[in-house]
């Protein structure tokens, strides 16, 4: 018998409807004034925030930018692009430094009356160990050294173990947030487009975003205007980037 028996049924049309919003979300960079319902924004931050991410930390932060002066002073932080005069951006931003409350908040927001042991153990002790680099990151040093001599025997989470690192480690979980967002959206009719040509430095200076906050992308969102996609989509070959071993 495959051991696939057991996997939950996903009917046809789930997996088509699936595919239809994907294949049809676009990166649009002309957006209609209109602006977007904050009950849309509100329930497209509700499924961005479902997305998996590391140990549950959630280490990620949006900032909805609605206000006609600020949008109008992010659209000279994006270099005056046609997308960053959408009526909506959220700054989407990574937060290596929230790892600390959120092991705390996991705790005091257990959805069960009784938090089990294991889970207490792993955030009070196992999650700090991993992600606490220490400060200048000799903490994370040190464990570098101790990792290299004790994975001679087994397999070890070697990463992350440095604050460099911990960028990473958030950035990674924040943009599956992101992409959540964006199907989202256009699940909803709104477009979207993320956003990586802008000046950091001007954009600290415009939005208050807390100093070690990573911003990943600006989300433009809004709703399609004439000529609101440039060109067609190319994707290059799946066999170019899969490997079936």
């Amino acid at each position: 018998m495959s051991s696939f028996t057991s996997a939950p049924a996903v009917t046809p049309a789930t997996a088509s409807e699936l595919r239809a919003l994907i294949e049809s979300r676009r990166a649009v960079r002309r957006f209609k004034t209109d602006p977007v319902p904050d009950d849309v924004v509100r329930d497209c931050l509700e499924m961005a925030v479902l997305a998996p991410n590391s140990c549950n930390l959630q280490p990620w932060n949006f900032q909805v930018v609605r206000d006609p002066v600020l949008l109008e002073k992010l659209h000279t932080v994006c270099m005056f692009q046609h997308a960053a005069k959408a009526p909506l951006i959220i700054a989407v931003l990574a937060r290596p430094d929230t790892w600390k409350q959120a092991c705390q908040d996991i705790i005091d927001k257990w959805p069960e009356p009784q938090v089990p042991a294991a889970v207490e153990a792993f955030y009070r002790k196992t999650a700090p160990f991993q992600y606490d680099q220490g400060p200048l990151g000799i903490k994370g040093f040190l464990k570098r050294q101790l990792l290299r001599v004790a994975g001679l025997r087994k397999p070890l989470m070697r990463t992350p173990n440095s604050h460099a690192q911990m960028r990473v480690w958030a950035v990674k979980s924040t943009a599956l947030a992101a992409q959540n967002l964006m199907l989202a959206f256009h699940s909803h009719g709104y477009s979207s487009c993320p956003l990586e040509g802008f000046d950091e430095v001007r954009l600290r200076k415009t939005l208050d975003i807390p100093k070690k906050a990573v911003p990943v992308m600006l989300l433009a969102v809004g709703m399609e205007d004439e000529r609101g996609v440039y060109n067609p989509r190319l994707r290059f070959p799946l066999e170019q980037h899969v490997s079936w071993l």
